[in-house]
């Protein structure tokens, strides 16, 4: 089947979901001031950035200028030049971009309050109607010659962006982008700083911090991550385990600081886990201690799903190449990549996408500036009819484009 035509091209189809009176008024807020190259053009640039994987600055100039038509039609946005995207980049405050990102992921959600729901997260245990979220972080590496603020070791660079992730819906919560050279736990108190009472959130043990545990405990926050190998305890009940679980334990911490920090009885359970095809045996902590020790497991297990999510950012998306060496550039190129993703996945869920999300990226790219209805574009895409399959006799060769009578008796 051959997708729809339409008036609109597929680039100012995407950049029409964000609300057309949200860029200016966050421009406003963060006091940036434009001449020719307004914050509109420079948030649709850098969103081309993201669909086209341009490689440069002039890469993304030039193509801009190259279609500048087509450009001006996505609400009167213009190409910039080189220097000037540069010291866009370089300048206008990062702050408007990841405001930019909440608010349209706010209008995305509005628009379609089941956006996420979908079969992608089918292995998230459904027994769980409360929230649940994940916090990890991914390392971004970065040219290290070039970036003081963002030394990390002694002859690296990288950011990091930490990340809260629902579970259900496989949509950010919350984010800090940031240089890589503070430890996971020291962001662990501003990371689950708007999870609510009754939620539950999971983590791995770079975020393990017994203080910050215990005041999610006492604000009724459910949470599970993995026990550090050098935790000394006390076991107060040893339960019943079957199935997978080793054992099932609850246990008082005692080492100096760790029993001052965390007072309260803990939940050990160790399970075994399958990873990469083999059995291993991981021992999980959490405060919970009603739950069924397989779903503690089961709850650790789907925290692999924002390992998926990061693994869909840097795969398909240009966070390996930066278009400026600044703080500032690299944050505004980071959150235009989450902007992306996010309205990537209300197109693939509006549409009902049933391919994997660098399918999607790789379709959007090659059909950026072609007239299709996007809709239809991708409720086609991998509906042609297979190719004809030949059918041959067993005991005959079969060469294409001769006659039968022909080759069947040259050898005779």
């Amino acid at each position: 089947m051959k997708p729809n035509k339409s008036n609109l091209s597929t680039l100012k189809q995407i950049c029409q979901l964000i609300p057309p009176h949200i860029v200016n008024k966050l421009a406003k807020k963060h006091g940036i001031k434009t001449r020719k190259f307004s914050s509109w053009s420079h948030v649709v640039s850098l969103l081309y950035t993201q669909l086209s994987h341009a490689l440069s600055l002039n890469d993304v100039c030039d193509g801009l200028h190259y279609h500048s038509s087509a450009l001006f039609q996505i609400r009167g946005a213009t190409a910039p030049k080189r220097n000037t995207f540069s010291n866009a980049n370089r300048t206008r405050d990062a702050a408007m971009a990841e405001d930019l990102f909440w608010e349209v992921l706010n209008s995305l959600q509005s628009q379609l309050p089941s956006f996420g729901l979908d079969k992608q997260n089918s292995n998230f245990p459904k027994r769980f109607k409360r929230a649940v979220y994940a916090v990890d972080s991914t390392t971004i590496q970065l040219v290290a010659h070039c970036l003081n603020w963002a030394k990390h070791r002694r002859r690296k660079a990288a950011a990091k962006c930490h990340m809260q992730l629902n579970l259900q819906t496989f949509l950010p919560s919350y984010a800090i982008v940031k240089e890589a050279n503070t430890h996971d736990s020291t962001e662990a108190k501003e990371m689950c700083a708007t999870i609510k009472d009754g939620e539950i959130v999971v983590f791995d043990k770079a975020y393990v911090d017994f203080k910050h545990l215990y005041h999610l405990d006492i604000r009724g926050v459910n949470w599970v991550t993995r026990s550090k190998d050098n935790m000394t305890y006390d076991i107060i009940e040893e339960r019943s385990s079957k199935s997978n679980i080793i054992s099932d334990q609850l246990i008082k911490l005692n080492g100096v600081n760790t029993e001052k920090h965390y007072p309260k009885i803990l939940r050990l359970v160790a399970a075994n886990v399958e990873i990469d095809g083999k059995m291993k045996v991981l021992k999980f902590l959490s405060n919970n201690l009603q739950w069924a020790p397989s779903s503690i497991a089961s709850i650790y297990q789907s925290r692999w799903g924002i390992e998926v999510f990061f693994k869909q950012l840097k795969q398909n998306l240009k966070l390996a190449d930066f278009l400026g060496h600044n703080k500032n550039a690299i944050q505004w190129q980071v959150w235009t990549a989450l902007l992306t993703y996010v309205l990537l996945r209300f197109l693939a869920f509006r549409s009902q996408w049933p391919h994997s999300f660098s399918r999607i990226t790789t379709l959007i790219r090659g059909v950026l500036w072609s007239y299709f209805d996007l809709s239809s574009l991708l409720k086609t895409c991998g509906t042609a009819s297979d190719p004809p399959k030949i059918k041959a006799v067993p005991d005959q060769a079969y060469l294409p484009n001769f006659d039968k009578a022909f080759y069947g008796t040259a050898c005779v």
